[in-house]
């Protein structure tokens, strides 16, 4: 082999590594922890362009996930040494913190840049959470059209489908042909390039029906669009809240939907990639709140997380001090009978659990609209029947084996009724305590959790040191 022909072999070799991104991801198309690891070692050695070279191959969504993935200092690193490669894509996949870090280390007319290359929403999501002397700088550093385009968007309601849409669509008039309207797509550059499915307007720009790509590909040239449209379709008020925005993308399996403003006319387009991210991040939302850990995210500050979490720990204080109260009360029963003191967190806890399943079933059918006013009496019956068949269960299971354990049957059934109560409120409270703060329009995920342990705790106690004082259990 001649030297000339080595570099050439070495580039194609260099070459081949980098369109081998697989290499980098595990079978879960997760980064190698080992990748990372190589990508930091470069970084530490000051090797930037060691670092960029195995950055390069990857796809947007996996830079975005190595960024996740490191630290703060090493972040700010890896960003000087792969700049070039944090385009519009790359910020569109990345975690709301670790975008703002990143962000707030950028110049305005980078952010610019950055916001011009992508569609109105994922801009929208950059620029939103910049302070406002930050984004009135990023907004004088873009284009007339984009700045408009973003400030309009700006002018919605957070979580709304005015903040969620983008603006990039296609509208044609009803008397358009089909062959005009192919005309149009071919010839005109300015068009979006990502659509499904073109929207028919009339003379207001008031949508009045959609097209799919294959019907006006497979209909005859001079067909009116009119006549091969889908009149009836789902429109999206500009000020829904994208969650009731994303329960009608699922109800009525819908691909994009037209947004409109409060006269009715078309202002921009929501589409499926966007309501699958809604989905994930509700749902997200709701599971973290029953638990009281505010967002959850592992990128979120220390103080942040702190101030999110402290406050419900505080409230959980608070109601263990009702429970605590009530242990008080019986404080001369459990002296004369010490296994009482040994049983009475059973019945709290697996009470507690009871209460947790059906809040969490419960603050998930009024999420996803499941559960409303035409059926509480029935889901409240219907928790009534499931609490009442696993009361009898499971009191059944820890009575018998009291018994057996301390060798007395009195014990065993003051135990099983305590734990059939308390199961059986556990089921009411895990249904009526989230219907009724979703009455009074409070979030029932936020809330719930806490009145629900409190009412398990205390109705076990209570039920467990009473039934066995009137019953005469401990003399």
């Amino acid at each position: 082999m001649s030297d000339t022909e080595l570099p050439e072999l070495e580039a194609e070799t260099q070459f081949s590594e980098n369109l081998a991104p697989e290499t980098q991801l595990d079978e879960d198309d997760r980064l190698k922890p080992e990748y990372v690891r190589s990508v930091l070692d470069a970084l530490a050695a000051g090797d930037d362009e060691g670092a960029r070279a195995l950055v390069e191959p990857l796809h947007p969504a996996d830079i975005a996930d190595l960024f996740e993935l490191v630290g703060d200092e090493e972040r700010v690193a890896l960003a000087r040494a792969v700049a070039d490669l944090l385009n519009g894509d790359v910020f569109a996949e990345m975690n709301d913190y670790v975008r703002e870090q990143l962000i707030q280390a950028l110049e305005p007319h980078e952010v610019a840049d950055i916001a011009s290359e992508l569609d109105t929403d994922d801009a929208v999501a950059i620029i939103e959470d910049m302070d406002e002397d930050e984004q009135r700088a990023v907004l004088r550093a873009l284009d007339p059209d984009d700045r408009a385009a973003i400030e309009e968007a700006l002018s919605f309601p957070e979580e709304s489908a005015g903040r969620l849409m983008q603006r990039e669509l296609i509208a044609v008039p009803e008397h358009w042909t089909v062959a005009e309207t192919i005309e149009f797509l071919r010839d005109d550059e300015e068009l979006t390039t990502d659509f499904w499915e073109i929207f028919v307007v009339d003379p207001g720009h008031r949508p009045i029906g959609t097209c799919q790509l294959s019907w006006i590909l497979r209909a005859p040239g001079q067909i009116v669009i009119g006549d091969v449209m889908k009149r009836e379709q789902t429109l999206i008020p500009v000020d829904m809240d994208q969650e009731e925005v994303a329960l009608r993308f699922q109800k009525y399996a819908l691909i994009s939907a037209a947004v409109v403003d409060a006269s009715g006319r078309l202002v921009g387009m929501i589409t499926v990639d966007d309501i699958v991210h809604i989905i994930q991040q509700e749902a997200g939302e709701d599971v973290l709140r029953l638990s009281g850990a505010g967002e959850g995210d592992i990128n979120e500050p220390i103080f942040d997380s702190y101030k999110s979490r402290v406050r419900w720990l505080l409230a959980n204080l608070v109601t263990a001090m009702v429970a605590s109260s009530v242990i008080a009360a019986f404080e001369g029963t459990i002296a004369r009978m010490v296994a009482l003191a040994t049983l009475m967190p059973i019945v709290a806890g697996v009470g507690g659990n009871a209460g947790t399943q059906t809040l969490a079933v419960t603050v998930r059918a009024l999420a996803t609209n499941q559960l409303t006013q035409s059926n509480t009496a029935r889901a409240i019956m219907r928790e009534i029947r499931v609490a009442m068949m696993n009361g009898i269960t499971v009191a059944a299971v820890i009575g018998v084996g009291v018994s057996l354990v301390f060798g007395n049957p009195a014990l065993g059934m003051v135990i099983a009724a305590a734990m059939m109560t308390n199961i059986l409120v556990a089921g009411l409270a895990g249904v009526l305590v989230p219907v009724t703060l979703d009455r009074f329009d409070a979030d029932p995920a936020v809330a719930s959790s806490v009145f629900v342990t409190m009412t398990t705790d205390s109705i076990g106690f209570l039920a467990f040191l009473g039934l066995a004082t009137a019953s005469g259990l401990t003399g």
